[in-house]
């Protein structure tokens, strides 16, 4: 596993929106789960892992896939929105320079989705004023 993805990967066990962006390029693309069309930016994207990281509970880590010398790598997660458990994967690739430059992340059960999907709608919409 590389340096960058490890380190994202205790950001987000820990929520530091702040160090898991801080491992993004400036031109970062994010795919949601629930959303077709793409986020473009480090701006975009932390405000939606500012957000799933308010709406998820027991986020965990429970395997991560990829070598150090690779530019994919996959950490498979569990976690907690209200009483729904989800499972999914955050998909990561590595730019030349080792920074994260595109993320994208898959989600089971539909239910889940769902739930994490208002869930973050409604945050955003709340931090957005």
């Amino acid at each position: 596993m590389s340096d960058a993805v490890r380190a994202f990967r205790v950001a987000l066990e820990k929520r530091d929106v702040d160090a898991a962006v801080g491992l993004l390029t400036d031109d970062v693309v994010f795919r949601s789960p629930v959303v077709f069309k793409p986020y473009r930016g480090c701006a975009a994207v932390r405000d939606i892992l500012s957000a799933v990281c308010a709406v998820l509970d027991e986020w965990r880590c429970v395997r991560e896939i990829g070598t150090a010398e690779g530019p994919d790598h996959a950490l498979v997660f569990e976690a907690r929105i209200g009483n729904r458990q989800i499972e999914g994967c955050d998909f990561l690739h590595l730019d030349g320079d080792g920074s994260i430059d595109e993320f994208y992340v898959m989600v089971r059960p539909l239910s889940g989705a769902v739930a994490l999907a208002e869930a973050t709608k409604a945050q955003l919409e709340q931090a957005s004023g």
